[in-house]
């Protein structure tokens, strides 16, 4: 990917992303795992790997992503747009795995698809659910 999320994750949540999450019905659009400094993010129902990114330590604490490979096989997944990559890899991260409210990153999803859609009447909330899906609790 040539766009990264900038975001440093600190330790704390560094070991939540570590435990992974797994979706548990249909609402969840996600499966996340981690093997070394990877985590893949593979979508529920199909199965497929869109994204796997690498995290590193930074200096004064915490980790961040130094480099993400995402899916073009158009038959596997239909995206094309680095910037919409980053958000969403950063998205399921924040949102699904640490179950954080992440209301900016949850807005500019919903500006971007509107924009690409050329549909401004787009209602966010299935915006979000549709690519984002839920996050059931406990996760």
């Amino acid at each position: 990917m040539s766009e990264l999320p900038r975001r440093i994750w600190s330790e704390e949540d560094w070991g939540r992303i570590q435990r992974g999450y797994q979706s548990r019905d249909m609402d969840e659009r996600w499966d996340v795992f981690t093997e070394g400094e990877v985590v893949f993010l593979h979508r529920s129902w199909t199965g497929f790997g869109v994204y796997a990114a690498t995290f590193a330590p930074v200096e004064n604490g915490g980790r961040r992503i130094v480099s993400a490979l995402v899916e073009r096989d158009g038959d596997r997944y239909k995206g094309t747009d680095d910037g919409y990559d980053c958000l969403m890899l950063e998205l399921v991260i924040t949102a699904i795995v640490l179950g954080e409210p992440a209301s900016e990153l949850r807005s500019r999803l919903v500006e971007l698809t509107r924009r690409d859609s050329g549909s401004a009447d787009v209602p966010a909330g299935l915006v979000q659910h549709s690519v984002l899906g839920l996050r059931t609790d406990g996760g």
